[in-house]
């Protein structure tokens, strides 16, 4: 197989890309990143000598690259991973999210259309869905669930949902997509809640906690998140949907304060802070058709998780050191609006 994988110096495309290297090493990989300021190069320093794995720095929105590198290095299966993700950056400019998300998409599916035998898997989060209640326990998103999105980027990644079945449906691409929940584990950019609140304690900095804390999320672990798109790649039924969860529905203030028990740090480094615009109340994932169709299943519970993935930030604090400045930037900006 010859794979390109878009975003894969990105968070969870860095991740799916060091997998993929490591499980298929008879496959070339090409990774296609614009190396914005989620985009780490260093995410992938394991791979540079991998004769097997190459890089092209591109935009997705600039479809003649794009098409240039699938045809040069034959590409025949591509994961869609790029894309603006921080909710509280689609809040304060929607331009670029619906730039890269919307019209990055579309890109990519008008070069689609000419290479009609590429597999192709398109990334999409649970945010497209909406909210859930916080009474009601047993109320998850599945695939059946009718899209609500409540944020600018929520309504750029549903978008770019909405155009990949259209181009299925109308063009016959050869296309799956899966909605997954949030994600966590190494090289996750420390603005996100988990590594914010990991740096910031080891740092003895405050943690800013939006609201009350209660806002449920439900955490997949990023290793898990890879193995459900392999899986999907492997058995998925093209033009199918699928959702990923991770069995780890927890309200933002419980992953907090497991953080600073992990790390022997007092829970008065936690500050509450005016809750953000629009802000989702709860998240749950039913993987009930990823379970029965492609034997998808979480591999550890989320506390063993979560304390591998402290440990990581632990060791690896030249990898983090660096890029903590725009994370303070942010959480200070949160912590002058303290409650």
């Amino acid at each position: 197989m010859n794979i390109l994988i878009t975003g894969g110096a990105g968070f969870i495309g860095s991740n799916f890309t060091t997998y993929w290297a490591n499980k298929y090493t008879n496959d070339d990989i090409v990774v296609y990143d614009k190396l914005t300021y989620a985009g780490n190069i260093e995410n992938l320093k394991e791979l540079f000598d991998n004769p097997k794995f190459s890089f092209v720095e591109g935009d997705i929105v600039d479809g003649e690259l794009f098409e240039k590198t699938i045809v040069d290095h034959e590409v025949n299966t591509i994961v869609h991973f790029a894309a603006e993700t921080h909710v509280d950056r689609s809040i304060e400019g929607p331009e670029a999210f619906v730039h890269t998300n919307i019209m990055g998409t579309f890109r990519i599916l008008e070069v689609l259309r000419k290479y009609p035998a590429i597999r192709f898997h398109h990334i999409s989060t649970d945010e497209v869905f909406g909210e859930l209640p916080l009474d009601d326990p047993n109320a998850k998103f599945s695939e059946t669930t009718a899209y609500d999105p409540r944020s600018p980027y929520s309504a750029s990644k549903a978008a770019s949902d909405h155009l990949v079945r259209a181009y299925v449906n109308t063009y016959k691409i050869k296309a799956t997509i899966s909605n997954c929940s949030n994600n966590y584990g190494p090289y996750c950019f420390p603005e996100k809640l988990i590594p914010l609140t990991i740096t910031r304690a080891i740092n003895n900095q405050e943690i800013p906690v939006y609201g009350d804390g209660m806002q449920v999320r439900d955490w997949i672990h990023v290793d898990d998140h890879c193995l459900g798109v392999d899986l999907i790649l492997e058995k998925g039924k093209l033009g199918e949907t699928y959702i990923l969860g991770g069995h780890g529905e927890k309200p933002n203030i419980y992953i907090v304060k497991e953080i600073l028990k992990l790390l022997s740090k007092p829970e008065s480094l936690i500050v509450h802070v005016g809750d953000r615009k629009g802000h989702d109340k709860r998240y749950a994932m039913d993987f009930t058709k990823a379970k029965n169709e492609l034997g998808f299943e979480p591999q550890k519970p989320l506390e063993k998780r979560l304390e591998e993935t402290v440990q990581w930030y632990v060791d690896n604090q030249d990898w983090w050191a660096p890029l903590k400045a725009e994370g303070d930037r942010i959480a200070e900006g949160y912590l002058r609006n303290r409650i």
